[in-house]
């Protein structure tokens, strides 16, 4: 099995939220550790795949929002300052895979599967070989404690409940 490094200047990790029922929040977590451990990119079946998400780097580019959600009423991020995937099982489909795995929010760890496109592969201009993926799971927020809401006079909720999760990221092979 070989190591694999997400390059972050390439990747990202985003979610998105419904807004008082019409619109949407999105945000991404700007700092997260990730471990690829695959003997193939192009077979990940074999891999297993660790991502850490540092709940303090929430952006939602507005910081009462942000600070918000690091409060208790939230991820509590001084309490549990990360949250954590780690697969469990990955299945091919075609070109694309269903990763299943545990994810761990605040003190609350359920299975979730992510829809996995495999992006392709190239060489970068220094000779290196990359590989592109994209993820999406949808989790109901609720399940993790992520209960805070707030009634809306025209009826309504503040905050939906589902949250799409969105993973894009390029690895390389570790030095």
């Amino acid at each position: 099995m070989a190591q694999w490094t997400v390059d972050q200047s390439h990747s990202s990790v985003g979610f998105e939220v419904k807004h008082m029922m019409v619109s949407k929040v999105k945000g991404e977590f700007t700092s997260y550790t990730a471990e690829v451990e695959a003997a193939d990119l192009t077979d990940l079946t074999t891999a297993t795949i660790a991502f850490k998400f540092d709940v303090a780097s929430i952006n939602t580019r507005a910081e009462d929002r942000d600070n918000h959600l690091k409060s208790a009423d939230f991820f509590d991020a001084e309490k549990f300052p990360a949250i954590e995937f780690k697969s469990t099982n990955i299945t091919k489909l075609g070109d694309d895979y269903k990763v299943t795995g545990d994810l761990t929010i605040k003190d609350v760890t359920k299975p979730v599967t992510f829809d996995v496109e495999f992006g392709g592969k190239g060489t970068n201009p220094w000779g290196v070989e990359v590989y592109g993926f994209e993820a999406e799971s949808k989790i109901n927020r609720e399940e993790f404690g992520l209960t805070w809401n707030a009634a809306l006079e025209t009826g309504g909720v503040l905050v939906g409940k589902d949250i799409k999760i969105k993973v894009e990221i390029e690895v390389n092979p570790a030095a």
